[in-house]
């Protein structure tokens, strides 16, 4: 290397640790020492030899906050540990409720009789995962389902806040000795994933949509949506031109680290250099964490940034394990809500919303109004009893609030507002689309329309069932689904699967081309995983995690069917109610007809049929067909670790083979093994059939 490639190198290495420095400084300690022009001259020659000499380009420099060239689509990847969602407390009773149950269960297992908690300002923002091996950030998540996210390093890479490196104090530069140490230093784990909320600040979000609308462009709703739709660009040069930040309140997986308790963690992620909230409080009481919420709730309003509430977390980590969680969230934590935020309005009618499963929902039509920075038309009122409860009438004025700051419902009628003129209200005895009659749940609020080919309930069930964590059948949206139900075209989710390209280009706002691209995708979506399946059926009290549950614990849909309501229940994470839902569906016969005529109709349930024996070296001389993109490696890295592993690779499928690993768009190599009875296997059977057999074998320890 000649003496100037010496010294650019120098060069390039000294910027990228000072514009990192500076970075810290105005990020995490709120003390910099630069001005910004400073800061995007050194930034600009350092684009500059980057630009000239690649190879000096490394994965954590400064200049990844830039944005890299765009994407076609985002990529999907699995959280190690699911992104659960948190159950709600709108009132301190209901927070009371929580930690009664929380002791009342950990009494039964441990002898203790108090609880302490760390609370946490509920943002109002998106949850990402950051993962980081050996200190450098490799790729950056949304929530997504909870179980799946998409993709978007490169956009999280652009957020000055998140760090691109890591390290522990003792390596990290030393400001004015402010660097918040621990009385002891943890070791920087191999793997860590990290969970925070990216936001936008709320004056950020101000001169956001002043520029947006000197420039003639939509505005943003609200910060948050703002965020969602930065994180989402498909050119990260666009996202890390918005004022995105994040804070961050957690750990997924992580390797050679263990911690006692929430709030030891938090303190660990600040030592390696991550944003924490200030506003965290640890080890708290019940009492003390209700106290401060009415602290937190009254700061709300003069924050920088929007917090809709407050997360109270078990602190002690061995009680979160034995708490564990439930289908949908976590038994240890709770998100206490605001009160949300309201505003007054006339109801103008009352409509009635027909659902997938036949609820009748009666929806308030409003005189639109402004609720917390979104016009609200439409809310909820429930059902029957929850308006002869609170006595709305048509015309009335009522308030008019978003639970949970997000879904529009009436909390009040102002009944000194009325005129005489107000108008009761009667549930209907029949079905307004299909005309069926009605008939009320017992022991329930919810009155539904009992004729299962109601037209309003299948368009519904349609929705959900080519909705992307279902089938996934892309183009096939709402309007669409709607004019196939009422032209009788669809009156199954079987009948989606017969659709020619004369019918649908006769559709409105559709061509050939359009037609087309609706087929190629319903073919694609004929290869579903078990999880996927369970889900689009629709099945009450059944969402993705609890689809999840009962895949991963029947493996087979053969399984699932010949299953026993007493094995669905004891699955950790299902209760009675899901799996009296399940089970019921399953055995009912309009739904065996419709299940038979999906598989009749080629839909292949990918699944482990024929598992093999885990506790012998089962897959040593098997033969093995790869198809389709896997997400989790490549085809020549799948067939490397099956090698490895003692078994065989064909390149095409023949009576002689064993299994085919097939992935997404699965091709011809799928109908053959079809045709063949060749045992069909999906991603996540595949990985799991060599991770046991790698364990056994020896092969990658």
């Amino acid at each position: 290397m000649t003496t100037l490639d010496n010294k650019i190198v120098k060069e390039a290495q000294l910027l990228q640790k000072e514009l990192t420095r500076h970075n810290y400084r105005y990020h995490l300690l709120d003390d910099p020492e630069i001005s910004d022009a400073e800061y995007d001259k050194m930034m600009l020659r350092l684009l500059e030899i980057e630009e000239a000499y690649p190879s000096l380009s490394t994965p954590d420099s400064p200049t990844k906050r830039v944005g890299a060239a765009p994407l076609e689509s985002f990529e999907t990847a699995k959280h190690s540990i699911p992104m659960l969602g948190l159950d709600n407390a709108f009132n301190e009773d209901e927070l009371i409720d929580f930690h009664h149950r929380t002791l009342k269960f950990i009494e039964a297992q441990k002898n203790i009789n108090e609880i302490l908690y760390t609370v946490e300002p509920k943002f109002d923002g998106i949850a990402v995962e950051l993962t980081y091996e050996n200190g450098i950030l490799i790729r950056a998540t949304t929530r997504g389902d909870g179980v799946t996210g998409e993709v978007i390093t490169e956009n999280v890479r652009t957020i000055r806040s998140v760090p691109l490196r890591i390290s522990t104090p003792s390596n990290r530069y030393k400001i004015n000795n402010r660097d918040p140490l621990l009385e002891k230093e943890f070791p920087l784990p191999e793997l860590l994933e990290v969970r925070g909320e990216v936001i936008i600040n709320k004056k950020d979000f101000e001169n956001l949509n002043k520029a947006r609308l000197e420039k003639g462009e939509s505005l943003f709703a609200n910060p948050r949506n703002a965020a969602a739709g930065s994180l989402r660009q498909l050119d990260s040069k666009i996202t890390a031109s918005r004022p995105l930040s994040i804070f961050v309140y957690g750990i997924g997986d992580q390797s050679n680290i263990q911690f006692t308790s929430h709030s030891e963690s938090l303190k660990v992620l600040k030592s390696y250099g991550f944003p924490i909230n200030p506003l965290i409080r640890t080890r708290l009481t019940i009492d003390q964490a209700i106290q401060y919420y009415r602290e937190l709730e009254q700061k709300r309003d003069s924050l920088p940034y929007e917090i809709d509430g407050m997360v109270v977390k078990v602190d002690d980590l061995s009680l979160q394990n034995i708490l564990g969680v439930k289908s949908r969230s976590p038994r240890w934590a709770i998100a206490y809500k605001f009160q949300a935020i309201e505003a007054t309005t006339v109801i103008k009618d009352i409509a009635i919303q027909v659902g997938r499963t036949g609820t009748l929902t009666p929806v308030a039509l409003l005189e639109p109004v402004n609720v917390g920075g979104v016009t609200v038309s439409r809310a909820t009122l429930h059902n029957e009893d929850e308006i002869d409860r609170k006595d709305i009438r048509i015309g009335d004025s009522v308030v008019v609030v978003r639970a949970g700051d997000v879904i529009p419902k009436v909390v009040k009628v102002i009944e000194s507002k009325r005129t005489g003129m107000e108008k009761n209200f009667f549930m209907p005895t029949n079905c307004p689309v299909c005309k069926s009659p009605v008939k009320r749940v017992q022991d329930e609020a919810a009155i539904k329309c009992i004729n299962a080919s109601c037209d309003a309930q299948l368009k519904e069930r349609i929705k959900h069932f080519v909705s992307k964590s279902a089938f996934d059948v892309d183009g096939l949206g709402k309007k669409l689904v709607e004019q196939l139900v009422d032209r009788g075209m669809v009156k199954s989710f079987a009948d989606l699967f017969k659709l020619e390209k004369e019918q649908l280009a006769s559709m409105e706002r559709m061509g050939d081309k359009s037609a087309q691209n609706i087929l190629n995708a319903l073919e694609k979506s004929r290869t579903i995983t078990l999880k996927r399946f369970i889900y689009a059926l629709g099945v009450d009290h059944t969402g993705e995690n609890a689809a999840s549950l009962l895949a991963s614990q029947f493996k087979t849909l053969d399984n699932l069917l010949s299953g026993t309501k007493e094995e669905m229940e004891i699955i950790d994470g299902i209760g009675p109610k899901t799996a009296g839902a399940v089970f019921d569906f399953l055995h009912n016969p309009d739904n065996i007809l419709l299940i038979k005529n999906l598989i009749d109709g080629g839909v292949t349930v990918l699944q482990l049929d024929r598992e093999p024996n885990l506790e012998s070296n089962s897959i040593k001389g098997k033969i093995f067909v790869l198809t389709g993109t896997l997400e989790s490696m490549t085809r020549t890295e799948a067939k490397e670790l099956l090698e490895k592993a003692g078994a065989k690779v064909a390149g095409s499928v023949s009576s002689k083979t064993d299994y085919l690993v097939a992935g997404e768009s699965a091709g011809s190599k799928l109908s053959k093994a079809r045709e063949l009875g060749v045992s069909v296997i999906d991603e996540e059977a595949f990985v799991k059939i060599v991770s046991a057999n790698a364990i056994l074998n020896k092969v990658f320890l």
